[in-house]
């Protein structure tokens, strides 16, 4: 609570009225701080927070509304996410509030004082002797900006963190799709929504890579003129398009991290352990003992299909997801959806395990290794052949995670698969993904120009060996009966389970 003393040299006038005098002044004051007088935050440490993930009590965290978890997605159920809706925080008082003495109504025996305190607010210059001076915010947090920094108003905090992010080439990750609020007091929770508002608000890159802002670039920015010459305008839409090209990256970054077992993180202490053979008494579901050569070959080929679809099925149900978060996906019609996903998965699927493909053995994201001769098996030389080919010139284009995320993207949205409809939405939003590709990959291969027209020759490659894979699953067809496959691997490749689906 605030005190005000009026010492007893005062003998002139308050606001144009007689100054009570001290032995007259009864102790009853009130104070009215206005009906929206509230406390808006708890003032937490910034060094509490959890790096590279927002904070579940942000604006946009579903968590902290205590609504309960989505129910698992089934594949042919993919209706769009929504996202909470950023609230912005009510204004808090930086400094003194005006006071507002009012005289004693006439003919009232006593002259009480009411000190009335206005909800007026002026932020305090803690580098100044004057309250009333107000400081200038840093455009990212709100803290009191130290300066102009890349090309905006900002702390030093803000300056710092957003120079580490572009010198470092750091790639931030978000769990509560982007939407956190980023105040002083918790900008340190989640970096990714911390450096999207960095770009929002006009922070350069090549102010960090190139150094200092022309200074009329600066008083341009400081006087904030209402009137913006032709050229500025260019420049500020050319800033948005790339503020959206980027916005597309750290989506899709996002949700490769989220959605695939084979990302740095998930290989790094991977495991490996042999696939084995089939076992000296097959099972029931099989067949029963091979009589000949043949029936045994037969035998091994169908134990072997078994494995493969246990330890791919997790993957699709991976890839379901993360088509639901790529931009633009969801705009599509369910039968779009289903198409792009069940022609796409073993592309995609090929694209991720290449990085643990060689020319004797592919592994899976659990460890579990498969043999090259285990893979003839199953398919035949020439196919294995052509994946352990692709593998390896794939791999020669040292992609990183959020490189092969929007590869990925590109592969899932591609227009031209039989039974697509929406034809022109799919190819608009496919233009965006491959143009982010091309700044994501240009930026950290600067020094290979022919790196990015090298990856797109890949996109044919992949769709001449799905074609490939398509026409071995017409064995699996054949043979359904014989197996015991996952349902959601029967499903996204149109083999049967029963005799119903024969129909």
């Amino acid at each position: 609570m605030n005190v005000f003393k009026i010492e007893p040299a005062m003998t002139g006038t308050l606001g144009g009225c007689p100054a009570p005098s001290p032995d007259k002044l009864s102790p009853d004051v009130s104070f009215d701080a206005g009906s929206e007088f509230n406390l808006s935050f708890f003032d937490t440490p910034e060094d509490s927070s959890t790096q590279g993930f927002s904070d579940p009590g942000s604006v946009g965290s579903t968590s902290a509304a205590g609504s309960p978890p989505p129910p698992p997605n089934a594949l042919l159920h993919m209706p769009p996410q929504t996202a909470s809706a950023a609230a912005s925080p009510s204004a808090s008082s930086a400094g003194s509030s005006p006071i507002v003495l009012s005289p004693p109504a006439t003919g009232t025996a006593n002259n009480n004082v009411v000190i009335k305190q206005d909800q007026h607010y002026v932020a305090a210059d803690s580098n100044s002797s004057s309250t009333t001076k107000s400081f200038v915010p840093c455009k990212v947090c709100g803290d009191k900006a130290s300066g102009y920094h890349y090309g905006v108003t900002s702390c030093e905090g803000c300056k710092g963190f957003f120079r580490r992010s572009i010198q470092k080439q750091i790639e931030y990750r978000c769990l509560r799709d982007g939407k956190c609020l980023v105040i002083r007091l918790n900008r340190n929770r989640c970096q990714y929504c911390r450096f999207k508002k960095c770009l929002a608000v006009g922070m350069s890159r090549d102010s960090v890579r190139y150094g200092r802002v022309p200074k009329r670039s600066r008083e341009r920015s400081t006087e904030e003129a209402s009137r913006v010459s032709t050229t500025d305008a260019d420049q500020s839409d050319a800033e948005t398009k790339q503020l959206a090209v980027y916005d597309v990256i750290l989506t899709v970054s996002q949700a490769h991290h989220a959605n695939c077992g084979y990302t740095e993180e998930h290989t790094r202490n991977l495991v490996r352990k042999p696939l084995g053979e089939m076992p000296a008494s097959p099972q029931e579901d099989i067949a029963d003992a091979a009589s000949s050569t043949a029936d045994s070959i037969e035998l091994q080929r169908c134990w072997l299909w078994q494995e493969l679809a246990a330890n791919v099925t997790p993957s699709v149900q991976r890839v379901v997801e993360f088509a639901k978060r790529v931009p633009g996906f969801c705009d599509l019609g369910q039968d779009d959806q289903l198409i792009l996903i069940k022609i796409g998965f073993f592309e995609i699927w090929l694209s991720h395990v290449a990085k643990l493909t060689s020319g004797a053995s592919m592994v899976f994201d659990d460890g579990t290794t498969v043999s090259r001769q285990q893979l003839e098996t199953m398919y035949d030389a020439d196919f294995v052949t052509s994946i352990i080919h692709f593998a390896s010139t794939f791999n020669a284009l040292a992609l990183n995670d959020t490189e092969l995320g929007l590869f990925s993207a590109v592969v899932l949205l591609t227009a031209d698969r039989p039974g697509i409809t929406d034809v022109k939405t799919i190819e608009h939003y496919q233009d965006k993904l491959i143009e982010a590709l091309k700044v994501q990959v240009g930026r950290n291969h600067a020094n290979e120009p022919q790196l990015f027209s090298n990856l797109l020759i890949k996109l044919p490659e992949l769709r001449n060996l799905g074609a490939k894979h398509t026409a071995h699953l017409d064995w699996f067809r054949l043979n359904w009966s014989k197996l015991t496959l996952p349902p959601l691997f029967a499903e996204i490749f149109d083999i049967p389970k029963c005799e119903d689906d024969l129909q």
